[in-house]
């Protein structure tokens, strides 16, 4: 009957697990003890068991083996570093290639550098050019249109506001109206009653008024306006004597 297979896992019981560790580790030094007699090879292990403790087994001397190990990974890594140099070096080439192929595209669509192509060749490039102008036409009827899409849209909004503004002017110029025929209602009413007594305001604006049209001086319009206050209270005396 054949041995069943071991699931591997870590072993739970402590005890279990100290059994198999010894057993497994002798069993591994075996092998490589045999490995280097068989094959003549330098093998060297280490093991840490689960508290610390160090086993190992070098077939000639630990720091030989280890002095080697470090050796073959230096090498190691300085022949990765040349093949990643050479993968690199590769790169570069083919991207000046293509750097080179573009900007001689670029000339040939700025009518530069034809000499040498075919008429297969200048006649792609010239489908190329008529493309490129029809695509341009294009952008360039999008872009206007947008452009009048957005001033239609101002010229709206200023309607708008104009009209906002004519509402605003014709209320403004009923409301003083209608301010205005208040007023001279209310002046009606209060006209029995106002003093009968002249008024100086006005004969002074009409006085002040006719001095500027003719040009009179200053000195001459305050005297008329004083001669005409003193006359007006000559007379309201002369009006009271009289009653008296």
């Amino acid at each position: 009957m054949g041995r069943g297979k071991i699931e591997i896992k870590k072993i739970e019981n402590l005890n279990s697990r100290q059994v198999t560790f010894s057993k497994r580790r002798n069993g591994l030094l075996k092998k490589a003890r045999e490995l280097s007699v068989l094959c003549d090879a330098e093998v060297a292990v280490i093991i840490f068991s689960g508290t610390g403790k160090l086993y190992e087994y070098s077939s000639t001397s630990m720091e030989h083996t280890l002095a080697r190990y470090g050796n073959g990974l230096d090498l190691e890594c300085r022949e990765h570093h040349i093949d990643d140099s050479g993968v690199e070096s590769d790169n570069v080439n083919a991207m000046k290639e293509e750097i080179e192929r573009l900007h001689l595209s670029f000339l040939q669509m700025m009518g530069k550098e034809l000499d040498g192509l075919t008429f297969k060749e200048l006649q792609n490039l010239e489908h190329q050019l008529n493309e490129g102008i029809l695509s341009v036409k294009h952008k360039k009827e999008q872009v206007l249109l947008e452009q009048l899409k957005r001033s239609r849209m101002q010229e709206q909004e200023a309607m708008l506001e104009n009209e906002a503004l004519r509402k605003q002017i014709e209320e403004f110029g009923r409301s003083k109206s209608q301010r205005f025929m208040e007023f001279n209602h209310s002046e009606r009413k209060l006209g029995p009653f106002k003093s009968s007594r002249p008024n100086y305001a006005e004969d002074d604006n009409e006085l002040s008024e006719t001095s500027l049209q003719l040009g009179l001086s200053s000195d001459y319009h305050r005297k008329s306006k004083a001669s005409k206050r003193n006359e007006s209270v000559c007379n309201d005396s002369a009006s009271q004597v009289a009653s008296e």
